[in-house]
């Protein structure tokens, strides 16, 4: 008898670490659910003692219970419809803080709360069921049997607008977008009936647009005690959670543009994520994204994650799509609390939200509520499900929505009259009708109410961010200051020996020249923070720089401290945030994507380790930076630094991949560059800083380069002159050249060594400072003095790859002559992995380049 309190004890935890095992979570179930761990008997407790009180340690908040009434507490906290993960988290207060609202019983909604959570299901379900009956047949993936999602969304929105949060942010798949944008960001329904019959606004769409369900917009939801919110919901394609780590950058800019203090103001922009649950497990990206929400540089002050659980992937099932019980087991690692709710009932789904939004609030961390529903029609609504998943289609035929299941629950409860439920019904079914017959008519309404909900993101629009009379040469004045910030160490701050030296040689660089390629990086970055562009960049090792060559950031040789000289400069300037990031590419350059998005008054960088690892990072090119300006009209001055060039280290440590940029480049849609020298490189990080309409910029970045003598620049290349696209040879007369050679980067060192060395003085060489888009004009300026020589293409890279397959359509037709190419072999991989067969192929190059 003495040992049974301390076995109580036992129950208790057992309760709150695996009831979420028997809560009756899943609305296609109905078999009992059982485990060993919950049943009293395993912990040597019988019936006989049910009736008896004993001790338990305060639980809920009291020092002695009746056996029976511990059971019960407990089973209502967790094996209802609600069940929770959270005994994982190794933290006592935020264990505690769940036991404190799980196990002290709950209130009833009220009546008004009733009410509220039928209309929205009543919104939601006569949406799909209208679209449903006109639209037969058309694509829209719809949120049947999951409409719980909008009463569930609407009481994170509420919580939040009460809450003060300043805007909420969201990040969803196909599945129930449009409900979403209907419902909850305030789109105007006749705009999405119109786009369903092809008539869209002029001027809602951009460029050649994309499909109803992948467009973005911006609204404003108001809660219905009055208070508002913004919402945001980002555009994104059909690659699942691909949008993840774009939303949280996009917050993350929003946050920073604020310039709110976590300390004081907390995070008052909101991301909510909403996944699926076969692409929760799948996708290696939603491990990526969640691994970012404690770093410094991405943090956002916890998301609240929605999975919409319909329990099949398309037409995969569970057993075939994760290795783990639920779809969320990936997120217990990051110490990610878990609600498991049953979507049919809607109450249980609207309190989840709240908890999960009270937790964000108060621990800034990421939170989860897996809303376990079904899918009613197939993958998309011209799809038959039964062929694959023929018992589960079974039950779904016969299973009645959850909006006639709440509302007959509430009649039987008495919560509300059969005559307000018909008359909340009738009311939204006539609104749609007379929205139906508006579009259907041509009857546009008010101007303004056509297309609410459509308009760009500020952020977004020609002329965001723009500054007047800008130019990308500075005065000596500002570069001699950034030299002297470098010779400022705070007190007490011991600079590590192998640096001083450097550091020195810096603030000479700024006054005497020879300024190398990582000093002129940091003069571009300091001159903008003078005049007030903020700047920041993430990437692998980005504060030192892979090739040892940036020294953003110095540590204090004896206690680890940071010092950053650009922070600075002057009183006045702007932030600079340079962020090593962790070890992801698609995660990361999906964040400083969504980032430079919001905002087009930074300069937003990312940098590859090596080039060669961009491709880890293919689908936010393929998908965002690439063609989002197309498909959304969303701009984005993302600037990408990728190591290029062929040393022998390699066919990883070479080749970024000049060939798949050049293929992408198309109308307009990004800048491609591979600058020689330090001072052309500063004058395109300041271009891309001001320049108008704002395009992602791809830089292929030097290695060797980064210490040769030759590519050293003067402090006049960096007071006079602008970016120059392409460099003419002005060291040769032009009328005994009988070749010129054009090339880009670091081959042209090697050419110029060549022509040096052999005294050809019947070659020129012409550098591409820009591949893409080419600048025509300067073209035939800089070819013009050499008329009648034959041109060649000169590159390091293989013949299929590089920039020739797209130089040698568009180059001739700009110069109005054939154009020949001296390059390695075509080949299957960049590079040889052999240093002596490296030297061989690059000598072999360099001399077929001048053979005559």
């Amino acid at each position: 008898e003495l040992a049974k309190p301390a076995r109580i004890a036992e129950l208790i935890h057992a309760y709150r670490s695996r009831g979420h095992l028997m809560a009756d979570v899943d609305p296609l179930s109905s078999r009992p659910r059982r485990h060993p761990d919950l049943d009293v008997q395993t912990h040597g407790l019988t019936l006989w003692d049910l009736d008896r009180i004993y001790s338990t340690g305060g639980f809920a908040g009291k020092q002695r219970w009746k056996m029976r009434e511990v059971l019960g507490r407990l089973r209502d906290a967790y094996c209802r419809t609600v069940g929770v993960e959270y005994m994982h988290i190794a933290d006592r207060a935020q264990r505690a803080w769940f036991q404190e609202r799980l196990e002290h019983g709950y209130t009833k909604p009220s009546r008004e709360e009733h009410l509220r959570i039928l209309g929205r299901l009543n919104a939601a379900e006569a949406f799909e069921a209208f679209l449903q009956t006109k639209y037969v047949g058309q694509k829209r993936f719809s949120l049947e049997g999951g409409e719980s999602l909008i009463p569930l969304l609407d009481a994170v929105l509420s919580s939040a607008a009460r809450s003060g949060i300043h805007e909420v942010c969201i990040g969803i798949a196909h599945r129930g977008r449009l409900n979403v944008l209907a419902n909850l960001a305030g789109k105007s329904y006749s705009q999405i009936f119109s786009e369903f019959d092809g008539t869209a606004v002029p001027g809602s769409v951009q460029g050649s647009g994309d499909v109803k369900y992948h467009l973005g917009t911006e609204g404003v939801f108001t809660a219905d005690t009055g208070e508002t919110t913004k919402v945001y919901l980002a555009a994104n394609p059909s690659h699942l959670e691909a949008v993840n780590p774009v939303l949280e950058g996009i917050v993350r800019a929003k946050l920073d543009a604020l310039g709110a203090d976590p300390a004081t103001d907390g995070y008052p922009i909101l991301p909510v994520l909403v996944h699926g649950d076969a692409a929760f497990a799948g996708q290696g990206i939603v491990q990526e994204t969640l691994n970012m929400a404690q770093l410094r540089g991405y943090k956002t002050g916890g998301t609240v994650h929605v999975v919409i659980n319909n329990q099949v992937g398309f037409t995969t099932g569970p057993q075939d799509s994760r290795s783990t019980r639920y779809c969320t087991d990936i997120a217990k690692g990051f110490q990610i609390p878990i609600f498991h709710v049953n979507g049919d009932d809607p109450e249980a789904c609207v309190r989840a939200a709240r908890r999960a939004f009270e937790y964000r609030e108060a621990f800034g961390r990421d939170v989860i509520v897996d809303m376990v529903c079904y899918r009613r029609r197939g993958h998309n609504e011209g799809d038959d499900p039964s062929m694959t998943q023929p018992r589960m289609y079974d039950l779904i035929e016969t299973k009645r929505s959850v909006r006639h299941l709440y509302t007959e629950a509430l009649i039987r409860r008495g919560d509300i009259t059969d005559e307000e439920a018909e008359q909340m019904s009738q009311d939204y079914l006539s609104q749609l009708e007379r929205v139906f017959l508006e579009t259907r008519e041509g009857f546009t309404g008010a101007q303004d109410e056509t297309v609410a909900g459509l308009e760009m993101p500020s952020s977004q629009s020609s002329d965001a961010g723009v500054m007047v009379g800008w130019q990308t040469s500075v005065s000596p004045q500002q570069i001699e200051r950034i030299g002297r910030a470098h010779m400022r160490p705070p007190e007490g701050f011991s600079v590590h020996p192998k640096l001083s030296k450097l550091l020195e040689k810096r603030e000479s660089m700024s006054r005497e020249g020879g300024i190398d390629w990582g000093y002129g990086e940091l003069l571009a970055f300091g001159s903008l923070l003078q005049e007030g562009v903020p700047v920041r960049m993430a990437g692998q090792d980005a504060r030192r720089g892979t090739f040892v060559q940036r020294h953003a950031v110095l540590h204090d040789r004896s206690t680890g401290s940071e010092w950053t000289p650009l922070m600075y400069v002057a009183s006045d300037q702007a932030r600079i945030n340079i962020y090593d990031s962790h070890l992801s590419e698609y995660g990361c350059l999906g964040f400083e994507y969504g980032y430079s998005v919001e905002r087009p008054d930074a300069l937003v960088i990312w940098e590859a380790q090596f080039g060669d690892f961009v491709n880890g990072a293919q689908t936010i090119i393929d998908e965002f930076i690439s063609s989002a300006e197309q498909k959304w009209g969303q701009s984005s001055s993302v600037v990408m630094l990728l190591p290029h060039g062929f040393e022998g280290q390699g066919p990883d440590h070479s080749s970024a991949r000049v060939e798949r940029f050049m293929q992408m480049a198309a109308e307009d849609n990004m800048v491609v560059s591979m600058p020689s020298t330090p001072a052309s490189y500063f004058h395109l990080l300041r271009r891309q800083a001001y320049a108008r309409p704002r395009k992602p910029l791809v830089v292929f970045t030097p290695k060797s380069m980064l210490r040769l003598k030759a590519a050293a620049s003067d402090v006049a290349d960096f007071t006079q002159g602008t970016f120059r696209e392409i460099i003419g040879d002005d060291t040769v007369e032009g009328s005994e050249v009988t070749r010129v050679l054009m090339c880009a980067g670091k081959v042209y060192y090697d050419l110029l060594a060549q022509r040096e060395k052999t005294g050809d003085t019947s070659t020129a060489i012409v550098r591409f400072e820009q591949l893409y888009p080419l600048n025509d004009e300067r073209i035939r300026e800089a070819l013009a003095p050499f008329d009648g020589a034959e041109f060649m293409w000169v590159q390091e890279e293989p013949q299929n790859q590089g920039a020739w397959a797209k130089m040698s359509l568009s180059l001739p037709q700009v110069v109005g002559h054939t154009i020949s190419v001296i390059s390695r072999p075509a080949a299957a991989s960049p590079a040889s992995g052999l240093a002596s067969r490296h030297h061989q192929e690059q000598a072999d190059l360099v001399t077929r380049a001048f053979d005559r």
